[in-house]
């Protein structure tokens, strides 16, 4: 289960915001109803999220999954985030190749989309060491804190198709 309160403090660092657009997370209840949503969004088939847990304790210190996924098209988009005190150990690696392995031999995506902010030097360096390749850059692509930031979208597809 997902613990609102260490997703909380992980969002209350702002550094874990530096390469996503959305705001520093202020309040539990946010936290909260972000958990809600996640649950809501498995219960009708539009997302699938799992919290990152330290092996053998129940400390969350990130979140992943498909953060929207189109089964008529046999597509989803891949979405995480790490608390910052664990950035550059390489404990991504084995989570996101998991996540991909399920969403190709148990969901039957035919193609797996990941985006990000193209400054962003460690998802992108994680994304291509899965197989991941850069499809796009989108110039001012988000309106975020009074500014327009690009993206780049990087995808793998399922080699079974």
């Amino acid at each position: 289960e997902i613990d609102a309160e260490e997703i909380f403090k992980m969002r209350a660092d702002g550094r874990v915001n530096e390469f996503i657009a959305r705001q520093q997370m202020l309040k539990l209840e946010t936290a909260q109803d972000l958990v809600e949503k996640t649950r809501n969004a498995f219960a009708t088939t539009q997302g699938l999220g799992w919290a990152g847990v330290v092996k053998n304790t129940s400390t969350t210190i990130g979140s992943c999954g498909f953060n929207s996924i189109d089964f008529d098209n046999l597509r989803a988009e891949f979405g995480a985030e790490l608390s910052v005190q664990f950035w550059g150990k390489r404990m991504s690696i084995d989570v996101v190749t998991e996540i991909v392995n399920f969403g190709f031999s148990h969901l039957n995506f035919h193609t797996i989309d990941a985006k990000v902010f193209p400054n962003n030097r460690g998802a992108i360096v994680l994304l291509e060491l899965l197989g991941f390749t850069k499809e796009a850059h989108l110039k001012d692509r988000i309106y975020f804190n009074g500014k327009f930031i690009d993206m780049a979208i990087y995808s793998i597809t399922n080699p079974n198709h």
